[in-house]
């Protein structure tokens, strides 16, 4: 009650408010208010002055509001305007987005109240920039996770293919409560359970003979010395005997163990055996034998192979081009490489081997690819053929026939046509030796005969051997 007795509240009625206080309980209530006309020209504009982000937007005054909204907000200004000059009470909000000229922008939220019986309209805003912003990092916030979940979902599916695909049992361990947390399919059969039943059991229980935390404490001590030796257990379902080689680690506060496990593989006293005398053959025998890579780089080499090369020790081998030692050298080792991978084997190739000090003897070399899949390597065996040289009829072989024609034209020819005839006999033989040596690889016997592929098949047509040793 006022002291005159009047009510200011009284039936959702408001008190009078005197004019030059109106401007301020507007401006404190809202963010920012504007007055427009039913056309939707700025009368005038009111902001709080605790809120002076906007900076001074004096010079809207005058100009159509629609100047200073996005293209996308204007329909929804008019949408409104045409409300309230319907008479029609406005329900809701209208969220409109400010830009002025200098090129920065903030979105309010009006609503809209006509005031006046000339059709103005006041527009009181709140300033959204905070929503908006907050929904701006909840956004960036969403992306980062959903960035960090395909990271997780990428790291996890190479993880799952690496442990499927490897051959190694590998078993992860909790040091804490000493179960198991996850195996691959290897550790599965290596224990004699499935990878569902493991998951969660005791690991020390899956083995015979110790005591669960007896077992634990061998691991993490034998985790922790790098030089010690694996422990060795018996599998309680699989009955195998494995050695466990553990690997200790940390991961979001916890520690894991990671333990390979190895089959125990008895060996036969035969393989032992053999094993023995495969060595000794290697060591003692004859006959070079050298093993290279599959690109033909030595990797080892015997002492008969040392002999050969006149090279005082194996590091003056190792490492090296095996082509390095043969007369022909790339072309030789071609041949060699290409047909030793492809059949399998090759045996009997003649040329001639250069030692470190430039001497040449003929052998004979024979080619083995063995085929492993993680480290495949060819194994040469080169004999000593200087002596069957010797007792070989020395010259070129031509057939009979080569031979009696040659001889036939001596008297009834001149002597550059003998030459002549002479030439094609020889250049056929040398072909026909190319192509026998390279087991009828005709780009590496092209190479050998220094001729392009193109010379050499015309040559082929020429003396008739285009179709000879062609597979049927």
């Amino acid at each position: 009650m006022t002291p005159r007795g009047t009510k200011y509240w009284s039936a959702g009625s408001i008190p009078l408010i005197a004019p030059e206080l109106l401007g301020d309980i507007i401006a404190s209530a809202s963010d920012i208010a504007i007055v427009v006309t039913e056309e939707g020209r700025v009368l005038s504009i009111v902001m709080n002055p605790n809120h002076r982000s906007f900076g001074e937007l004096g010079h809207w005054e005058g100009r159509d509001l629609r100047d200073f909204l996005t293209p996308e907000c204007i329909e929804k200004f008019e949408t409104q305007l045409a409300i309230v000059a319907s008479g029609k009470q406005s329900r809701g909000a209208a969220e409109l987005n400010h830009v002025d000229q200098r090129s920065w922008e903030f979105p309010i939220r009006y609503t809209f109240h006509p005031v006046g019986p000339d059709g103005a309209v006041l527009m009181l805003g709140h300033d959204l920039r905070p929503i908006a912003e907050m929904q701006q990092q909840l956004i960036k916030a969403q992306m980062a996770l959903e960035r960090d979940y395909e990271t997780q979902r990428e790291y996890d599916t190479r993880y799952r293919v690496l442990m499927d695909s490897t051959h190694d049992a590998m078993v992860f361990v909790s040091v804490g409560s000493g179960r198991i947390t996850d195996l691959n399919t290897a550790a599965a059969q290596a224990l004699g359970g499935t990878r569902e039943e493991l998951i969660g059991a005791a690991f020390a229980q899956e083995f015979d003979g110790r005591r669960k935390g007896e077992v634990m404490e061998s691991l993490v001590s034998r985790a922790l010395d790098d030089s010690a030796a694996p422990l060795d257990l018996m599998a309680r379902r699989s009955r195998r005997k494995l050695s466990l080689r553990p690997v200790l680690f940390r991961a979001a506060g916890e520690r894991i163990m990671l333990c390979r496990m190895e089959r125990e593989v008895k060996a036969e006293g035969a393989s032992d055996e053999l094993a023995t005398n495969l060595s000794a053959l290697y060591q003692s025998g004859v006959d070079a034998i050298v093993f290279t890579d599959a690109q033909g780089t030595v990797r080892a080499a015997n002492g008969a192979f040392l002999d050969l090369a006149d090279a005082a020790h194996a590091t003056a081998v190792k490492g090296r081009p095996l082509g390095d030692f043969l007369a022909r050298g790339g072309v030789d080792m071609k041949v060699l490489v290409e047909n030793a991978t492809r059949a399998g084997q090759m045996r009997m190739y003649s040329t001639k081997l250069r030692s470190l000090v430039g001497t040449e003897v003929s052998v004979e070399i024979s080619a083995t690819y063995l085929n492993d899949s993680a480290h495949p390597a060819i194994v040469f065996v080169i004999r000593d053929a200087s002596r069957a040289e010797v007792l070989r009829t020395p010259g070129l072989t031509a057939s009979d026939d080569a031979v009696r024609s040659v001889m036939e034209l001596v008297g009834s020819a001149t002597l550059k046509d003998i030459v002549a005839e002479t030439t094609d006999v020889v250049e056929k033989m040398c072909i026909e030796t190319a192509v026998e040596l390279t087991r009828n690889n005709r780009v590496a016997a092209a190479e050998m005969l220094g001729l392009s592929r193109q010379s050499l098949y015309v040559k082929l047509r020429k003396y008739g051997l285009l179709h000879r040793g062609e597979d049927s």
